[in-house]
């Protein structure tokens, strides 16, 4: 299962990122969307209390959480997304950025394979850690708890033993959007 973060415009991108134009046609949240949808069988995608799932292209096959504060970070956005979840079966959840298109399936593939309900799996590229995170269903009280612009670091940074990191070969897991400049190709 995918929760996708999407409930802030981004400020520093100086308009609502999320409905930005990449070179292919679709706007930044659609393509991220899409992405998720092509490797996990259920995609969740956490917006905005006032939000317009239309407007923001969301298809009717992605489910949605509202974050009624997710202008107060991305902490915010996460609680109100595992929250939405607490009914769920599965095993573990993989945390995606809506600003974070260019993630390989490869990369989503081997992420998934290495969740479990015990681990936090995420990936690492030339020695950085990057997105998505895959928590397993035994963290998702204390993401359930987050606050502020950190997601779930406090999670990450509370449990170092459950923490697995994967290495691979995709840039995607690093490259976000917070300004124009950053929709160019690489």
């Amino acid at each position: 299962m995918a929760l996708l973060l999407a409930a802030g415009k981004g400020r520093r991108f100086g308009s609502d990122k999320r409905q930005a134009q990449l070179s292919d046609g679709q706007t930044l949240l659609a393509a991220s969307v899409s992405n998720a949808q092509a490797q996990f069988a259920e995609v969740w995608v956490v917006i905005g209390a006032d939000d317009d799932p239309q407007a923001l292209g969301l298809p009717a096959s992605v489910q949605l959480a509202r974050a009624p504060r997710g202008s107060d970070g991305m902490g915010a956005s996460l609680a109100a997304g595992i929250q939405a979840l607490a009914g769920s079966a599965a095993e573990a959840v993989a945390v995606l950025l809506g600003d974070m298109p260019w993630i390989a399936s490869a990369t989503l593939a081997r992420l998934q394979q290495a969740a479990g309900a015990e681990v936090i799996v995420m990936p690492q590229y030339q020695g950085q850690r990057g997105h998505p995170v895959l928590f397993g269903r035994h963290f998702w009280q204390a993401l359930g708890q987050a606050t502020g612009d950190q997601g779930g670091r406090h999670v990450l940074h509370d449990n170092p033993a459950a923490c697995q990191r994967v290495k691979v070969d995709d840039p995607g897991v690093l490259r976000d959007v917070d300004t124009p400049d950053d929709l160019s190709p690489p």
